[in-house]
């Protein structure tokens, strides 16, 4: 069976964002063109990883280009989407491993999330192999979701991934794990419980 790629070129929005209550939120990265939505869920860590990831990426294009590169600094105020993601969200697939590129030619931010697969391996060297085949863009590899946004896009995006990351749970003044509602067993207080 073919791989399945769910492409985006300049979507008309392409977002981070969950569903559920903070501690037991569900997060997704959401793509919308032309009456067409693409969700895929993904990692609290990895949201955070990749909205990082691409604001790095924006600051060498930016330097390596002298500043003329069509990147903004900063997220401009007027693409700031606080939206939330387009219901029903279905889930696609659960996303394993994520690249990013810049297209210099085009001057675009390549995201690609590809669906998590289980790797069986006899030793580390076929384990190796398995994860390089893993990574070319085979044919018949996994389901993934391919976009391709602006400079100024891939910036917003980025800000809204970081704020949706940081609007959970907030962490305990002493260990940095996240309160609960209910309460938190701070390990700085051999385990006395503390009310939020």
């Amino acid at each position: 069976m073919s791989r399945q790629v769910f492409f985006y070129d300049a979507p008309d929005r392409f977002v981070a964002g969950t569903v559920g209550l903070p501690g037991r939120r569900s997060f997704y990265l959401q793509a919308t063109a032309a009456g067409r939505t693409t969700s895929v869920a993904l990692e609290k860590t990895q949201v955070a990883a990749l909205a990082e990831r691409i604001d790095e990426l924006l600051d060498e294009v930016v330097r390596r280009s002298g500043g003329n590169a069509p990147v903004p600094a900063v997220s401009p105020a007027e693409m700031s989407d606080t939206a939330p993601l387009e219901s029903p969200v279905e889930e696609e697939f659960r996303v394993g491993t994520m690249a990013l590129a810049w297209d210099g030619e085009d001057q675009r931010m390549i995201i690609e999330a590809q669906a998590l697969v289980e790797l069986e391996a006899d030793s580390d060297e076929d384990l190796a192999d398995a994860e390089e085949r893993l990574l070319q863009d085979d044919e018949n590899g996994p389901p993934m979701l391919r976009v391709r946004l602006t400079g100024t896009m891939a910036r917003a995006f980025a800000k809204r991934a970081l704020e949706v990351v940081n609007a959970g749970r907030p962490p305990c003044p002493l260990c940095s794990l996240p309160l609960d509602p209910e309460g938190h067993v701070c390990p700085r207080q051999n385990g006395y419980r503390r009310d939020a």
